[in-house]
């Protein structure tokens, strides 16, 4: 049976994404990978962290906890693409599967627990094939057929 890895990233809203990156720079170290949608978005990484990110922060403007800041989704990472097509399957047999991307350095899917809580399982890419997305933040159609005949039996565990 396939298992869940290891929790990859964290996404937030947040008041203001730029204000929270420059936080988490100065009093964690960590670094800004990329700033996205005219500063809306910024997402960092870790300082000891081979992750292509491990926050993502969305810019809601002010608003109180309980109208928006708060946690958006979690994202579990698989070992193989062959992986992620299983868990696809299974979102799908229960009817909580919400959505499918590529985002260049991960292919993703994305389901909801009973309350509607959203996350996101996904595989990442090897390093030594991200190119232009090592910096690029992108959310494109996924095409799974395809990635699983290119990638099957690759594992990117680290």
């Amino acid at each position: 049976m396939s298992k869940i890895r290891r929790l990859n990233h964290a996404v937030l809203y947040v008041s203001d994404a730029q204000t929270t990156a420059n936080f988490y720079q100065q009093v964690l170290g960590f670094t800004i990978v990329q700033v996205a949608f005219d500063g809306r978005a910024v997402f960092v990484r870790a300082g000891g962290s081979e992750n292509h990110h491990d926050l993502g922060l969305f810019s809601i403007g002010s608003a109180k906890k309980s109208s928006g800041v708060g946690l958006y989704h979690l994202a579990w990472q698989v070992d193989t693409i062959d992986e992620l097509v299983e868990f696809r399957n299974r979102l799908k047999t229960v009817g909580a599967l919400s959505g499918e991307s590529n985002h260049g350095v991960s292919k993703s899917i994305y389901g909801h627990d009973p309350d509607g809580i959203e996350f996101e399982v996904m595989w990442m890419v090897p390093a030594t094939d991200w190119g232009q997305y090592a910096v690029d933040a992108v959310v494109e159609p996924l095409d799974l057929n395809a990635e699983l005949t290119r990638w099957s039996g690759i594992s990117t565990k680290i």
